[in-house]
This record gives C-alpha cells, structure tokens and sequence, in this order.
C-alpha cells in the first residue's frame, strides 16, 4: 500500500524484504525524509514484481535472502518493470556472500548495504540509507536532471581532441553502479587487446577476489590484485585491493605497482585520483583514463592531472549512469573527451593507438 500522496519530485521508493520487522523498520526510516516517498512494501519477490507493475517505484531496496524466488532471480524482472528502478540491495549476503551480492551487481543492481544485525538500525545507518536512496533516486527527479551532451556532441568533440600520442595503459574507476557498466564495456573489448587494464572499484576488501574472478569472465583475461612491486603487465588487468590505493611507478621500460594508504581528498580508500594522478607521471600521459558511474567526485582530482600531462579520459554518459557523480564531475569540468555508454566506451578504447609494454615474467 501506498503511504500518503506520492509528489512530482518525491523518490518513490519499495521494500522488500521477508521480515516484517525489517519492512517495518526501513519504512520508518524512509518515511523520515521528506523528499522519498514509499511506492510500496512486500514479503517476498513475486509479491514485489506483481506490485511494481501496478505501483511503480524508482528505488528498490531488495534482500537476496528470501523464500521462494530469491531477490537474484527475481532481480531481472525488477529492473524490466515500467519504471525500470535502481535496486539497492539490502542483504545480510552482502558479509557472507560475496558471490551473490556482486552477481547482482553486475546484473544491474546499483548498490549495496549491509542488513544490520538487531539492534545495529542506528542513526548512522539510518543517515547512510537515505543518502544512498537519494543519490539512485535523484536521476528521477524533474527539478534537477543530470544531462550529458547529445551522442552526436560528444563524438564530434572525442574525434577533434584525438590525439596522436600512443596509450601505454588503460585505467579505470567504478563506484556505485560501475560493476554494471564495467562488465558491459569490457565486453565489448576483443580478447585480443593487449593493453594493460587497471581498475578502481569502490568495495569492501573482503569482496576484491569475487569481484577478479567476475572481472577475468567479463573480459576473458587474467585478473591480479596489485600487490606493492607487482610488474604491470601486457594482456592482464590489474586490481586495486580494497584497502589501499593503486598508483603506478616507471623502472626503465617496465611499470610497477605502487600500493598507497595515504588519505585521499575523496575520502574513498581505494581512491581513483591517486592511480590516475601516478599515471600522469610514470607514463607522461601515455594513459587512457574511464570514469564509470559512482556517487561523488572521485577521479576529479587525478583526471585533471592526467589530462594536463597529454593523456585522454572518457566518461560514462548520464542516461546510462546509476549514479552520475564521478562521470559527471570529469564531465562538467571539461576533461571528457568522449561521454558515451559503456559499450561505445569499449569500442573507442579499442580505437586507441597504444604502445606495447615490455612483457614481464
């Protein structure tokens, strides 16, 4: 049932969730902030698909863990319904089961926050769900909408900055709906491209080694998590750990891994601005940088650095974004040279004259 009149530019949000108690809980604290709305509330997923077709809402917080169904398999079918939702899933798996929560994400699911244990709904939390269910629900806000330039802009802008300076590495940064857009964008990469890949994932330490083995499957390669003094290697992708920054050293012709604890402006550990700002450095712009979907301004920093050292950064385009923070920070500042969807963000990259790294054994 619909609680109170849903508004224009309120985010209509649903819970579901097999717990009464939980359902109860999370209503509260949605209905605390006057800007979210609840579309709706229900036990299970067949519940919630049959209600979201008549009561569409544009958050969805989804436990995994549930009779019947299951919140994953009836992930695809949330996502399909009319209003097409962002899901945040809310799942005790999100500690335990890695493999379930990362195979929602990459699915299309947007963000994930752990179930407290009872009696851990503190304020805290409380102020960390709604900041999420704002940040998936504000692309549905009439008042404020994030637009990126038009496709035919945004390639007659990427063919005019083209430079003719060879890439030595590819690096990537991904926050809040970014494993989505990571996996499709690396799909649309041919085995055969040999450049090194760096990645920058906001996530938990715990979740990295699924989140390597789901990256070796999207891109058919292999994946490493850096490790301080690991050799950058041609025909691999590389991964910061979830507890500490991945930057980027030159020793004669080959790079280094670089791991680096050290606060970043972002306040993100791992941070994308240090490995983008390290590349602007070891390789002197020789470095494709892509800013994938994510909350916040992360990359910003690093992005600018790169670009002043002659190295190129796309960005994720904001109709295909979760979350159009990162992507639209980099944007807006002018450092973007292409502002596309992931898939044509593959593409491009594989467009990319490069420069073969020595291969390391």
């Amino acid at each position: 049932m619909t609680s109170g009149r849903i508004g224009k530019h309120a985010i209509r949000v649903m819970i579901v969730d097999d717990s009464l108690t939980v359902r109860t809980i999370f209503r509260r604290m949605v209905e605390s902030d006057p800007a979210l709305v609840i579309a709706g509330t229900a036990s299970s997923a067949e519940r919630a698909i049959a209600q979201l077709a008549a009561e569409p809402a544009d958050v969805v917080l989804l436990d995994l863990e549930m009779p019947g169904m299951g919140g994953l398999d009836a992930l695809p079918a949330i996502l399909a319904t009319p209003a097409h939702p962002q899901v945040l899933v809310v799942s005790s798996l999100t500690t335990d089961g890695a493999e379930h929560t990362l195979a929602a994400l990459q699915m299309g699911a947007a963000d994930t926050l752990l179930k407290p244990l009872p009696g851990g709904f503190t304020e805290d939390y409380r102020a960390q769900l709604l900041g999420k269910i704002r940040a998936l629900g504000s692309r549905f806000l009439d008042s404020a909408p994030l637009v990126a330039p038009p496709p035919e802009r945004a390639f007659v802008r990427a063919r005019a900055s083209l430079r003719p300076r060879c890439t030595e590495v590819i690096a990537i940064g991904a926050s809040t709906g970014g494993i989505h857009a990571l996996g499709l964008m690396l799909r649309a990469m041919e085995p055969g491209f040999d450049l090194p890949i760096l990645i920058t994932q906001h996530l938990p330490s715990s979740f990295i080694p699924v989140f390597a083995r789901q990256i070796e499957t999207s891109c058919r390669r292999p994946a490493d998590i850096a490790a301080h003094g690991m050799g950058i290697r041609p025909g691999r992708v590389m991964i910061a750990p979830g507890d500490g920054h991945l930057l980027v050293r030159r020793s004669g012709e080959r790079l280094i891994a670089q791991i680096c604890r050290d606060p970043a402006p972002s306040g993100c550990l791992p941070s994308i601005d240090p490995m983008l700002s390290s590349l602007a450095v070891a390789c002197e712009g020789r470095a494709l940088g892509v800013i994938l979907s994510g909350m916040g301004r992360d990359g910003v920093i690093g992005a600018q650095e790169l670009v002043s050292a002659g190295g190129t950064i796309y960005a994720q385009d904001a109709a295909s974004s979760a979350v159009w923070g990162m992507p639209g920070a980099v944007a807006r500042a002018g450092l973007a040279s292409l502002i596309a969807d992931p898939m044509t963000l593959g593409e491009a990259i594989m467009a990319q004259p490069s420069i073969p790294l020595m291969r390391q054994g």
